[in-house]
């Protein structure tokens, strides 16, 4: 293995494992502020670190009303709504890693629907993939609910409304990329228009349900500069690294980790002891996942995962 290859793995692993934390780190906050009051001071904390970076290296500059709004549209879909849908149902006692594992659809539901959103035929490998990954979460989901409960129902259904979220903001941004888009913006200045625009958005719930109750304490400190700094910057950061070094299809791949991993972490840390179902869920969301990997392969054009904001 080259030095190249190398720098790539380790820094493929370091992603997906500081990535990942997010779901993890946001329940040692989640005791102390609802989840949309840890939205509030998460987002408002990112944007004031972003615009104070923008502004002391004078890169900051203004898009445009009309770019901002849609770049800020994406990001209450692809952050508010997306995060929202992940920390009310951990709240609510949903294991962190079921959660992880129903979110891990967004991938095969945004390649499964781009096809038919960019007015392409979908290929009915990638229905079948979608459709069996469904199938695993489904298995994972229904070993732990009961179903006369309709609210265990009710929390358990939450994340599909990320896997929702996400798709159409990424399905969004794919079309203004391929039919609308004729600007190009700083990484660094989209981050702080999605911030800004999420900051805005939960900060209506964030108020008007949780009036912004906060149990001040280290925990809650850590935990939020964990999801600034860390989930937020610097995995995101990664990310991109990864991209100029790889490239975004591979990249995308690593977001396929996120359950296992998140499972991991959730029984080392929190005592969430995986189940039988758990495990088979996830072996058949991976045969989902190969499906849609397979269907889309190609050498050209290059197949579009998605936006991979958290």
């Amino acid at each position: 293995m080259n030095t190249s290859s190398s720098s790539v793995v380790a820094l493929s692993v370091a992603f997906v494992l500081l990535w990942n934390s997010g779901f993890i780190s946001a329940e040692y906050g989640l005791p102390y502020a609802g989840p949309f009051t840890l939205l509030f001071w998460r987002y408002w904390a990112l944007t004031l670190i972003l615009l104070g970076y923008l502004a002391i290296r004078d890169r900051f500059k203004w898009p445009g009303m009309r770019v901002f709004l849609s770049t800020a549209a994406i990001g209450i879909l692809a952050h508010a709504v997306w995060l929202s849908c992940v920390l009310v149902p951990i709240q609510k006692g949903v294991p962190a890693g079921i959660v992880a594992l129903i979110v891990a659809l967004q991938p095969m539901a945004t390649g499964a629907f781009a096809g038919w959103f960019l007015g392409e035929q979908p290929r009915p490998l990638q229905w079948a993939g979608l459709f069996i990954g469904f199938g695993g979460v489904a298995l994972a989901v229904g070993s732990r609910i009961d179903l006369t409960d309709l609210k265990s129902l009710f929390h358990y259904a939450i994340p599909l409304g990320s896997v929702m979220a996400i798709t159409v903001a990424s399905l969004i941004q794919r079309w203004i990329a391929i039919r609308g888009g004729h600007y190009r913006l700083p990484i660094t200045t989209v981050l702080l228009c999605q911030s800004l625009g999420t900051a805005v958005a939960i900060s209506v719930p964030a108020i008007a349900v949780e009036g912004l109750a906060t149990q001040w304490n280290p925990t809650l400190l850590s935990t939020l500069a964990w999801l600034v700094l860390v989930v937020s910057l610097l995995s995101y950061g990664l990310m991109w690294m990864l991209i100029i070094r790889s490239d975004a299809t591979r990249v995308a791949s690593l977001f396929y980790l996120g359950p296992p991993v998140t499972m991991i972490m959730a029984w080392a840390t929190l005592g969430d002891t995986p189940q039988l179902m758990d495990f088979l869920g996830l072996f058949i969301v991976a045969v989902g996942v190969l499906l849609v990997q397979r269907s889309t392969a190609s050498p050209e054009p290059k197949p579009f995962k998605g936006l991979a904001i958290k």
